[in-house]
């Protein structure tokens, strides 16, 4: 009787896979989507009015990137935990008020007036990440709720009044100065600018390289697969909350810096900014998926689209429809792409 040899059948070798498919599944082909954009505005622009281009005017769009970038990276870290924070402007507002009271009426040195805006950043974004983690209050009501409190403490801190720095010396340098201009004169790009892509890098750093970032990307892909698991959701949430409103509070000096006032009734309106920003940079509504060069794009095509169409004379009122029609936009490319994966 003769021995049956078993079929042995062979896989074939999986066909490895191009560049452009790595480049679709890794979503940057919505960053490149979101660069090209960039460019379009630009190149559009500049052909429209000989204005846009000229250095003073650049300069300008930087410095106003340096703001609501910084509102969209804190943004894009609660975002990407199937969040939201809708707080991220008034709360620049009260954390710039803080340092107001601090380096105003109280008289302190510049670095404490740093710290308490930082430290009162962290503060309520621990307060607005402990509502949402802990007593389960959605992100939308929680942060719109903060939002509404804080807006109301910086009327009442302040007395209504705008405080102003003109005897805290140095204050105006945090915004406005520019040390890459000292070193190269040929660069005056001011010192926002440069601590908007500090605040990037570092936050680049944490959502890629250490256990806050992973598990970021984790609560907005599978919370409860995650809480399973045996990891403190909860906490982990409110350390992420915490570290969006430290930023927020970099926000707040950056403002109250190129201001040289701290203006209480400032503040709404820039989180919706922010928001299309981060939505543009290709962060994913539903969380789970984003980064913060996506974001910090976004932010540049908010900022080039505003300057663009105050260059132009558009009216005030129909920049906020743009800015409407844009944030709508967003949302509806962000679904649509969820839709296709």
């Amino acid at each position: 009787m003769s021995a049956v040899n078993p079929t042995i059948t062979t896989v074939p070798p999986e066909k490895p896979k191009s560049l452009l498919s790595r480049l679709i599944e890794m979503g940057t082909h919505q960053r490149l989507l979101a660069f090209a954009s960039l460019i379009v505005l630009l190149i559009a622009f500049s052909l429209v009015s000989p204005n846009f281009m000229q250095t003073s005017n650049m300069i300008a769009i930087l410095q106003a990137t340096s703001v609501n970038g910084v509102l969209a990276i804190a943004a894009t870290l609660v975002i990407i935990t199937g969040g939201i924070d809708l707080s991220v402007g008034t709360l620049m507002t009260f954390t710039a008020v803080m340092a107001g009271v601090v380096l105003t009426y109280a008289g302190m040195p510049l670095p404490l007036g740093v710290v308490a805006a930082i430290a009162t950043g962290a503060l309520c974004g621990l307060c607005s990440g402990t509502f949402v983690a802990k007593m389960k209050i959605p992100p939308f009501i929680a942060t719109l709720g903060m939002m509404l409190i804080l807006k109301g403490l910086s009327l009442v801190i302040s007395g209504t009044r705008p405080i102003y720095f003109n005897d805290t010396p140095g204050f105006d340098l945090i915004s406005r100065g520019s040390l890459i201009g000292e070193i190269i004169p040929a660069l005056p790009i001011p010192n926002g600018v440069l601590i908007l892509f500090l605040v990037a890098a570092a936050a680049s750093y944490i959502l890629g390289r250490t256990v806050l970032g992973r598990y970021a990307f984790a609560l907005g892909s599978n919370e409860e697969a995650v809480r399973l698991s045996g990891v403190n959701t909860d906490g982990w949430k409110m350390a992420i909350y915490a570290l969006a409103g430290g930023i927020c509070g970099i926000g707040g000096l950056l403002i109250a810096s190129r201001l040289n006032s701290a203006q209480p009734a400032l503040g709404l309106g820039y989180e919706l900014e922010a928001i299309a920003a981060v939505v543009i940079g290709g962060t994913s509504l539903s969380g789970g998926r984003g980064t913060i060069l996506g974001t910090l794009i976004g932010a540049l095509i908010m900022a080039v689209l505003t300057n663009g169409l105050r260059v132009l004379s558009v009216a005030q009122e129909w920049q906020t429809v743009v800015t409407g029609a844009i944030i709508i936009l967003a949302v509806y490319a962000d679904m649509m792409r969820r839709k296709k994966a």
